[in-house]
């Protein structure tokens, strides 16, 4: 291959466009080519809302409401957002459901993978490691509105504690000391997590905490689904203590739930 000699008065210049231009093989940019998805196209994708994790004294609770909305329309009433990563950790998905949910089974396979191949699991800390990873590669489809940014909570029985991590979504990891919270309803969560979370908190205060967190968000944030005892729908709880994963039946939860009603129908009364 030859390459192109120009004399001074023709030289193209240090820009590689330049030379391009100067060949004719430059790209037309004025010419509408392949668009990347815009706001409307974005409001099309099922988008998952809330997810709240924090610590307690005997390990971590994990939740998330139930809704998942495209744009202004609710396009799934009862999404499940929290999962077993494996027995003793467990993932709640907020952003872009389809990559988010691929993503949970990637993981949960990947887990289980490391198990079987070493015999043994693999550190809660490098369960967080890989999931920072997955997001990392995950950044092209996140730049192009697909944002999925996750929580990842565990009980670390190399210590003797739970743990949280939040992300965002270039891949980083961030490890939280008591409360973790994402999603559009998130400011409205974190603020009454912070208001009762304390390191003395029972399981059973911890949950009520999370439910109260979660109504709470639902009442202010349209995005976010409160309890809908018509339908039978309640968030996801689930608590990671040193006996592993264990998910709340509903009867559970929506007894809970009616007590936390009850003293929100009492506070407005009283005001």
């Amino acid at each position: 291959m030859t390459l192109p000699n120009f004399d001074q008065s023709d030289d193209p210049g240090p820009s590689f466009y330049g030379l391009l231009r100067h060949l004719g093989r430059a790209v037309d940019y004025e010419t509408p080519g392949p668009q990347a998805a815009g706001p409307a196209d974005l409001a099309e994708i099922t988008h998952g809302t809330t997810v709240v994790a924090a610590r307690f004294a005997d390990g971590v609770v994990i939740a998330g409401d139930r809704r998942a909305t495209s744009g202004n329309l609710i396009s799934h009433r009862s999404m499940n957002k929290v999962f077993p990563a494996d027995r003793w950790s467990g993932v709640a998905i907020a952003g872009a459901a389809g990559p988010a949910l691929e993503m949970v089974k990637m993981f949960q396979l990947q887990l289980e993978h490391y198990e079987k191949v070493e015999g043994r699991p693999l550190s809660l800390e490098g369960k967080a490691n890989q999931l920072s990873q997955m997001l990392r590669g995950h950044l092209p489809a996140a730049m192009q509105g697909m944002v999925v940014v996750p929580l990842f909570a565990g009980y670390d029985r190399r210590r003797g504690f739970g743990r949280l991590f939040a992300y965002d979504v270039t891949g980083g990891r961030y490890e939280e000391e008591d409360f973790v919270t994402s999603g559009s309803g998130s400011l409205f969560a974190r603020t009454v997590i912070k208001l009762g979370h304390r390191d003395t908190n029972t399981r059973d205060e911890a949950v009520d905490l999370m439910i109260r967190a979660l109504f709470t968000a639902a009442d202010d944030d349209s995005a976010t689904g409160g309890p809908d005892s018509m339908r039978h729908i309640y968030p996801i709880v689930s608590v990671i203590t040193v006996d592993g994963y264990t998910e709340l039946a509903e009867a559970e939860i929506a007894e809970r739930f009616e007590r936390v009603l009850v003293d929100f129908s009492e506070r407005e009364s009283a005001s």
